[in-house]
């Protein structure tokens, strides 16, 4: 049985695409990859079939430095 704290700490780590972060950050598609290629966005994972995922704890992380730059 998965505690309410297990849950928590999962869901926070749920492995997100690409579409699902442009989506909750509100960028074009383009300027995300701009970021990736700039090495100025979200550290992604890159899975054996090719797919980008990146962990929710990860952009959370990201915002947060961002709004501290601001």
């Amino acid at each position: 049985m998965t505690t309410p704290t297990r849950q928590r700490c999962l869901a926070k780590d749920e492995l997100l695409s690409i579409s699902e972060v442009i989506e909750e950050i509100g960028v074009p598609r383009a300027t995300f990859y701009r970021w990736r290629q700039l090495r100025k966005g979200p550290k992604a994972i890159k899975l054996p079939n090719g797919s980008v995922r990146i962990r929710r704890s990860e952009l959370e992380r990201w915002i947060e430095t961002m709004e501290e730059a601001a």
